[in-house]
């Protein structure tokens, strides 16, 4: 008995620290800015195509504000800016002591909803109108902006911003948006297979493409250490969409050193009338190999993205 009362307290304690105070608090593995950027730009972009604020200033107020996502608030509460309850809120909630004891903050589900708030927090106060009519690209304007508009009382607020913005880089998301968030994601998923680390992939990339085709007809290029899919696309004047298309793949195929990459479409059948597997073969390989597109060797071969082929088998091409 005296052992479940002394957990039951010792729960309730460590409970009421979490809940009131930011003082003791220090999350076990603090995040970087360069892991909050990577963590959270994809959603800071799809609050700027809903809502019209720039990416970078997301990014930068949510990094300023919240100490990188480490403060107590941010990683219990997913509440990165501090937005109090007010008398509107009606969702759920997160107490802790600030101006006064016991102050109640607004409590998310994740991260893309505090963006979200927070931005619907600037379009329906009217102070923050003219922000709205600002070029999304301009981060120095709605920095300074929100500095005037009497968002932060800091006089070096807009500095701050601004600061962080391009330590960070953080405007090439306001220009570039999705294409940005899949350029970080490409850095951040080769960097991994340079590391070592067993990167989460949908499309197989284990094996070494060879350098040139078995179809030499498509436009290709061959990957070195240190390029990215959207350098590859930049550099041949095509999408990043359109390079992942051409290829079958993604942002979380990992390109590797003398991969081949297709600039064009592949074929929808090739030449040669089939390709007998050998160990480690996969269809993507295969189709990456002939030039066939990977959705027609499935179709051709009546299997889908599951299938695990074993030596031998023949695989038509056509």
């Amino acid at each position: 008995m005296k052992n479940i009362l002394y957990t039951t307290c010792l729960l309730f304690f460590i409970s009421n620290i979490a809940a009131h105070s930011n003082h003791n608090y220090t999350p076990v593995v603090r995040l970087t800015a360069a892991e909050y950027v990577n963590d959270y730009a994809g959603d800071a972009v799809i609050d700027m195509k809903k809502t019209g604020v720039p990416a970078s200033i997301t990014l930068a107020q949510g990094m300023f504000e919240s100490d990188y996502g480490n403060s107590p608030l941010a990683t219990i509460a997913k509440n990165h800016f501090g937005i109090k309850c007010h008398k509107e809120w009606t969702g759920k909630t997160y107490i802790q002591d600030d101006d006064a004891k016991d102050e109640c903050f607004r409590k998310y589900d994740d991260v893309l909803q505090s963006f979200d708030d927070h931005s619907d927090f600037l379009k329906t106060r009217d102070r923050y109108n003219f922000l709205f009519d600002l070029p999304v690209t301009d981060y120095k304007a709605w920095a300074k902006g929100l500095k005037k508009a009497g968002y932060a009382t800091n006089p070096e607020y807009a500095n701050r911003l601004i600061k962080l913005i391009e330590e960070n880089n953080l405007q090439r998301f306001d220009v570039m948006g999705e294409t940005a968030v899949a350029e970080l994601k490409s850095k951040k998923e080769n960097q991994k297979a340079i590391d070592n680390e067993p990167p989460i992939v949908t499309t197989p990339v284990k094996y070494n493409i060879p350098t040139m085709p078995l179809c030499d007809d498509i436009p290709f290029a061959i990957a070195i250490k240190g390029d990215t899919w959207f350098k590859l696309a930049k550099d041949n004047n095509i999408t990043i969409g359109e390079i992942f298309k051409f290829n079958d793949a993604s942002s979380n195929t990992i390109l590797r050193d003398q991969m081949l990459v297709y600039l064009a479409s592949k074929h929808k059948r090739s030449t040669t009338e089939f390709h007998t597997v050998k160990a480690g073969d996969t269809m993507w390989y295969i189709s990456q190999i002939y030039g066939v597109k990977l959705k027609k060797l499935y179709r051709y071969n009546k299997v889908d993205d599951k299938v695990e082929l074993t030596p031998g088998q023949k695989i038509e091409l056509r």
